[in-house]
């Protein structure tokens, strides 16, 4: 039986709100949630859309409304989506007339370009290290998220980009485009330079159209398979016909800008199939041919609504659950896709619409997400307050120790800048398995030994360590002098599924109290360290009886549960 079964089984059914085709998991809808609003539901929220739930971050929210608090996370400035560039820690090039070479270290190598494979290779580590720090010193919103939630979608891989300003230019165009309009979303991705690299776009031309966009931009990044990734609606002759609108477009190696060369594009008018409604769109020349036939394809890919359901299927996906049955497909998916179209494809409405609803509290929908590693591992790093350089003040400590955080997410089979594959990660799309896929007997000995060295004795590079400091989670809890309550509100902050109290009991007494039985050994103990946090022998048994307090529960399956 797995966790969904357990909890479900015994449970009295709700009235169903819908007919449905095979028995309902969840039949709450999008009607705005009005139950309880606790620490538990704001640690729900966060947990779903920033990554881990600092408890400072749960106080500052539970003193909102339920809708005031979704509101302040969608509440994105531009200032917060376009932060401090990366910047250059490495060495120079070997060649002394190299143009990075003009680069002073910790100034950002963004605007130069270079000839040097090795400084192009130290870029990209740069700018994933750069990523990593967003996400660890992120504002209190769902930028972070969403940024990563869209490098998924319009999966690109660095390596193949082949140019680090490139990759982190389209960097910016998540970040920009990540709360906004999707279909100037779509436009700014196809002719983003990194896209036109990684999916052949520079190489399309009149004489040899290349349908390698024109698939994925329908399949993937707008069209979808539908509800079961079934046979793709539109036809094979539709992605011939896109790759030929399409055609044309380039990108300036030393701008960095893409750009459009009318002999290079296909100035016959295209017709569409059936799914498109028979729709022709005029062929045009001259210079601004591929940009009014670009329009007018976007207009006729985005006239349909299965570019609505597909897009609101994937964000059920990452916020909520795995697994579309039918009655999240009726009551969830369809009336948000009918938002979507409506607020003329604005994806801030769609995500408040989600993100209000009494589906995305429901109980079923909360703790049943295994948390990918970035998930995992930023988290833990947040919820436990984990100190790294400034990279204000130290820039070369701080890529360093971010470097680690990289290097782990990657044994654990998560590479920022570099998914498998255009598809993005398979937990995100491959059925029936989906989020299972991040747990299997290599990653989840890696996540457990990755929280035991954090609590013992961290990680170090170049001269930086970075570790978990027990005390300063335990002093942020209600009732840290109470040993009762620091099991209980440890379990609670760090994954809100409760132990049986015999457990709790058991985990006091055997961590806690060191065998002892009587709850004044750890209360002393305690008040006497706060007392006097310089006395090293009573800090070392505090501290000691901490981590294995927190080792212990960082080892149970609940932990990887968001």
């Amino acid at each position: 039986m797995d966790r969904r079964t357990f909890i479900t089984a015994g449970v009295a059914k709700s009235p169903e709100k819908h007919a449905v085709d095979s028995p309902a998991r969840v039949l709450s809808g999008i009607n705005p949630y009005v139950g309880p609003w606790t620490s538990n539901e704001v640690i729900h929220l966060l947990k779903r859309t920033m990554f881990g739930a600092k408890k400072s971050d749960i106080d500052f929210f539970a003193a909102m409304t339920m809708s005031q608090a979704v509101d302040y996370l969608l509440n994105v400035s531009l200032a917060q989506t376009q932060p401090a560039p990366p910047v250059k820690n490495y060495t120079n090039s070997v060649n002394p007339a190299d143009p990075d070479n003009t680069i002073a270290a910790g100034q950002t190598w963004v605007n130069t370009n270079t000839n040097d494979g090795a400084v192009e290779s130290a870029r990209v580590s740069s700018y994933k290290n750069w990523w990593l720090g967003q996400m660890i010193g992120q504002e209190r919103n769902i930028l972070e998220k969403m940024t990563l939630f869209w490098h998924n979608h319009f999966a690109t891989e660095t390596d193949v980009l082949g140019r680090a300003i490139w990759c982190y230019e389209n960097n910016v165009v998540l970040r920009k485009n990540a709360l906004g309009n999707f279909k100037t979303f779509v436009k700014a991705v196809t002719l983003d330079c990194g896209m036109l690299r990684y999916l052949n776009g520079y190489l399309n031309t009149n004489t040899a159209p290349d349908e390698n966009y024109g698939r994925e931009l329908q399949e993937l990044f707008t069209v979808g398979k539908g509800a079961n990734n079934a046979t793709p609606p539109y036809s094979e002759a539709d992605v011939k016909t896109v790759a030929k609108v399409l055609t044309g477009w380039q990108v300036n190696y030393t701008t960095n800008i893409s750009y459009f060369t009318s002999s290079r594009h296909d100035p016959a008018s295209k017709q569409f199939s059936a799914f498109y409604n028979n729709t022709v769109i005029t062929g045009r020349t001259g210079a601004t041919a591929g940009d009014l036939e670009l329009n007018d394809l976007l207009t006729m890919i985005f006239a349909t609504n299965d570019v609505a359901m597909h897009i609101c299927r994937k964000l059920y996906r990452w916020f909520v659950y795995y697994d579309i049955d039918a009655a999240a497909e009726l009551n969830v998916i369809t009336p948000l896709a009918q938002l979507f179209r409506t607020n003329n494809y604005d994806i801030k409405p769609v995500l408040s619409a989600l993100l209000k609803s009494e589906h995305f509290f429901d109980a079923l929908n909360q703790g049943c997400v295994i948390k990918s590693p970035i998930d995992m591992m930023v988290g833990l790093f947040r919820e436990f307050s984990v100190a790294f350089p400034d990279p204000a003040v130290d820039y070369a400590g701080a890529y360093s120790t971010w470097q680690i955080g990289n290097s782990l997410a990657i044994s654990f089979q998560q590479n920022i800048g570099d998914p498998p594959n255009v598809a993005g990660w398979p937990p995100y799309y491959q059925a029936p398995q989906f989020h299972e896929i991040w747990i299997n007997s290599d990653t989840f000995p890696k996540r457990n030994q990755f929280s035991d060295q954090m609590l013992l004795t961290g990680y170090t590079r170049n001269g930086k360590n970075i570790k978990v400091d027990p005390t300063i989670f335990a002093k942020s809890l209600p009732a840290p002098a109470d040993p009762n309550k620091l099991v209980s509100d440890s379990i609670y902050y760090l994954f809100r599924l409760p132990l049986t109290q015999v457990s709790m009991d058991q985990l006091k007494k055997d961590i806690i109290l060191g065998g002892q039985s009587n709850d004044f050994y750890w209360t002393n103990a305690w008040n006497a360290w706060i007392a006097n946090p310089n006395d090293t022998v009573n800090a070392n048994i505090v501290k000691t009886k901490l981590r294995d307090l927190y080792q212990y529960l960082m080892k149970l399956a609940e932990y990887q549960l968001a």
